[in-house]
Order: C-alpha cells, then structure tokens, then sequence
C-alpha cells in the first residue's frame, strides 16, 4: 500500500494523524530523539549548521539544539507539523526554524548545510533519488548525510522487541506492531536498495549499519577536486 500511494504523492501526516504522532512521540520515543541528537553532535561543532528532513513534532532538533548552539532548520511537507514543531520549540525554549517544504525541491541554498539528519520518514518520499540529490546539493563539500529508517529485512520477532522496549502497552502496542509489520515495513529500503539509489547520486563516500530495526545510511559529500590551470 505505501509503494502504491508514494508513486503519487510524497505523504504528508495531518490533523488528528499528526496530534497522535506528536503525543506518541512525547509520551515513548524522547530517548530514541536524544540517541539521535547526540549521533549527529558526534560530527559536527558549535556554530555548524543543519537541516533536518520530516522532523514531523520536532523533537530531535529540539533536543540538538539543547546540546550547543547550532544553526538548526527542520523542512517537513506537512503544515500541521511545522505548527506543532515551533509550539514545541517555543514552550522547550529553544531556537529552530521550522519551515514547510518538500524534500524534492528542499527551499534551501546550495551547499549551505554541514549536516542534514532524516529519520523515519525516507521510505515515505515518492522520489528518493530526488531527495538523495536535493541532500547533496545543500550539502557543503565534505558535509554528512545521515539517514535512519526502518530496515525491511527486520523480522517480525525484532519489531516486537523493539515496541516492548519503548514502553508502549495494550492497544497501542498492538496497533503500533501492526502498522510496523503490515504497513512501514513493506515502504522500507533493504541495506541493498540503499546501494542501489545511492550508485545514482553523486555520493561515493558511504556507510551502512544495522542497528535494532532501522538501517543507518551515512553519506559524506566529496570536496570538488581543485584544478590547475595549464600554461
């Protein structure tokens, strides 16, 4: 279902869909938002800027920008959750522009960002090769690219791990499981599709781990060799 609907539309989460997924991530996912907060300080330093793509509610910038001071915009193609992200932002007391946009057509300046991050949502685009050229492009030479999403040769027994370690009970786990192994899951990029797309961009410098049930793909762009003139 997911790879019928991606191939007319990028998909956007609105109205009550994104109030749940807000909520959902305050009440269970925080501590997976700090992980990757403190994976993308890891590489970069005070005054570094960085985009991120579909940060849905917001959560991960914020919680970056809680750990230094960095020039941090967050693009998602919904608007309720640009809304839902600078109210969260504002009440955290942090600094993050949030702004709508399409990850096709990022409203970003060339080669302007040291680090772009985009979780759980990559399998959602209905032009990944697009997106892996957009990245590259606001991307300054030498810049990183980390993209975490859900790996589709995780089995059903990881999932339900990885659910039950996040606290969530009753109902909502089973409907969270469900959506996990019927839904996501089917949307979901091998670590072979990944090779795949990225073989057609201008990224040559990559990595590829497995964590739990997500794929981490990260992706350094190459400093422009510089040339001499001949005389």
């Amino acid at each position: 279902m997911m790879k019928l609907m991606r191939r007319f539309r990028d998909l956007g989460i609105e109205g009550g869909m994104a109030r749940w997924y807000d909520r959902n991530t305050k009440e269970h996912r925080l501590n997976e938002m700090r992980c990757y907060a403190k994976e993308v300080a890891g590489y970069i330093e005070d005054g570094d800027t960085v985009l991120e793509i579909a940060p849905g509610p917001g959560y991960l910038s914020i919680e970056l920008a809680r750990l230094n001071d960095y020039g941090i915009t967050g693009v998602d193609i919904s608007k309720n959750f640009v809304e839902i992200a600078r109210k969260n932002a504002r009440e955290a007391g942090v600094k993050v522009t949030f702004r709508q946009g399409n990850v096709s057509d990022l409203p970003i300046a060339d080669e302007t960002i040291d680090f772009v991050i985009c979780t759980a949502a990559f399998k959602n685009f209905k032009e990944p090769l697009k997106a892996l050229h957009e990245i590259s492009r606001v991307l300054k030479p030498e810049g990183i690219a980390l993209i975490v999403d859900m790996n589709r040769g995780v089995s059903n027994q990881e999932i339900d791990a990885f659910t039950n370690s996040i606290g969530v009970k009753g109902m909502e786990a089973i409907f969270m499981k469900s959506t996990f192994k019927f839904f996501l899951k089917k949307g979901a990029y091998t670590s072979d599709g990944f090779v795949e797309l990225i073989s057609k961009t201008p990224f040559k410098n990559y990595e590829i781990k497995k964590l739990g049930i997500a794929l981490y793909v990260y992706l350094r762009k190459q400093k422009v060799a510089e040339t001499v003139d001949a005389y």
